[in-house]
């Protein structure tokens, strides 16, 4: 859990980043309709969640920055008992001043006069340029004297690149979650019909251990099914002798795993799958200890390309020249994808990978990102050698920047071939 003094010492560096006669409003994120009065889960703003832990939706957070010091206010919704006897209680403006270490609590029906009062004399006016917020449309048209609009979110995605030891510590309490579920599904595929069904047993081990929310719709792809590469219908029948692409983390207390494992469905591995298994996780051990401060991730994906044309080489799903293959880019027919992301309060978190300067940024210590090769072969490409095709495989796990190299949080996830074997027929 992290502590409100954290989410105080956020909010005190966000401000320092404002310029002088500056206002910043960052809103909770809206409730979403899912199908005529009822909505989906509600699920919080990632940068308002950063700079607040509030988790309720209708709130405003705002910053007012006349000259060095800046105040902060917070706006919630007020309590209301009928309308809490149907969506929950609310914190409320009184609660809220009790635990927010901000200079004063507004109800959120006062947001508009009192930041049309903020706005008087100031110059620039911060707010999320991607929020769909409609009190973010209705300050602007308070702003008339603003001379330049500027965007709230690129400070706040820059200072979530550097994780904290507690936002550490809930990245790894997700993925000790994770692993169980993903040590679920090698055992229990053999025993099952369908994908849904392997689906339900890992998102119920999520819940059961406190992870109510998945970090993402969870990736069930057996067979051909693994060459799509956001496959999601998790609808087809398991069939033995094939391979299961399973790309599924959970969320725990807002904080993201990412895994993807790729196992067979009969606990056994055929001697083409080990081959084109082994290569992709000889490539990714191999791009995992390249990791290091002020390494650049375009040469981890450089790296990664090249490795993973040569084994399509040696097997023989690619003819030629390596160098000639890299330059035509043949390789990314089979491999179109990045070889991984950040990650943190979103499973794939928007910090910046460039600097003002359009120049890519070098990894430091503290951030997280996912390394993920892999390969796909679809069934009706004729190019591929027959005994391959219909195989899609990756391998993903989740890595920590340290200030000697780096730390796999996610190591103790079963991914050897041996091992994966031994576990399925526990």
């Amino acid at each position: 859990m992290i502590k409100e003094k954290e989410y105080k010492k956020r909010r005190d560096h966000f401000a320092q980043k404002l310029q002088k006669n500056s206002v910043a409003v960052l809103c909770a994120a809206p409730q979403r309709v899912r199908s005529n009065d009822t909505e989906y889960p509600y699920r919080q703003d990632s940068n308002f969640y950063y700079l607040t832990g509030f988790k309720e939706d209708n709130a405003a957070l705002v910053f007012v920055k006349k000259t060095t010091e800046c105040k902060v206010y917070l706006f919630v919704q007020k309590k209301e008992p009928t309308l809490e006897l149907w969506t929950g209680k609310r914190l409320g403006s009184k609660e809220a001043k009790k635990r927010f270490l901000v200079d004063n609590v507004y109800i959120i029906s006062k947001l508009n006069p009192k930041t049309k009062e903020f706005l008087e004399g100031a110059k620039n006016l911060y707010y999320d340029f991607k929020a769909q917020n409609e009190k973010i449309e209705q300050l602007k048209t308070l702003s008339k004297n603003i001379l330049e609009f500027k965007n709230a979110a690129s400070i706040v995605e820059k200072m979530r690149l550097i994780k904290s030891s507690s936002e550490i510590a809930l990245i790894k309490k997700a993925l000790k979650i994770t692993k169980e579920a993903h040590h679920k599904a090698m055992w229990a595929s053999k025993q099952l019909s369908f994908e849904y069904e392997l689906q339900a047993e890992i998102e119920y081990i999520f819940k059961k251990n406190g992870a109510y929310s998945d970090a993402y719709t969870s990736i069930v792809a057996s067979g051909d099914n693994a060459n799509t590469l956001h496959y999601v219908d998790n609808n087809k029948p398991l069939k033995s002798g094939e391979l299961i692409l399973i790309d599924a983390g959970c969320e725990y207390d807002y904080y993201s795993s990412d895994i993807t494992r790729t196992i067979p469905v009969s606990g056994k591995f055929t001697k083409e799958q080990k081959e084109l298994y082994q290569m992709v996780l000889d490539v990714e051990k191999k791009i995992i200890s390249m990791i290091q401060p002020n390494i650049l991730r375009s040469k981890l994906q450089s790296e990664a390309e090249k490795l993973l044309c040569k084994g399509m080489v040696k097997l023989g799903i690619l003819q030629g020249d390596v160098k000639k293959l890299l330059k035509e880019k043949a390789h990314k027919k089979y491999f179109p994808h990045g070889i991984g992301h950040y990650m943190g309060l979103d499973v794939h978190d928007q910090n910046p990978y460039k600097d003002k300067k359009d120049k890519e940024i070098s990894l430091k210590a503290g951030m997280i990102l996912t390394i993920e090769p892999g390969i796909y072969l679809p069934q009706d490409d004729k190019k591929i050698p027959k005994k391959y095709r219909g195989i899609g495989i990756r391998i993903e796990d989740d890595i920590l920047v340290t200030k000697d190299g780096y730390k796999n949080l996610s190591i103790d996830i079963k991914k050897e071939i041996k091992d994966i074997e031994v576990y399925s027929s526990l």
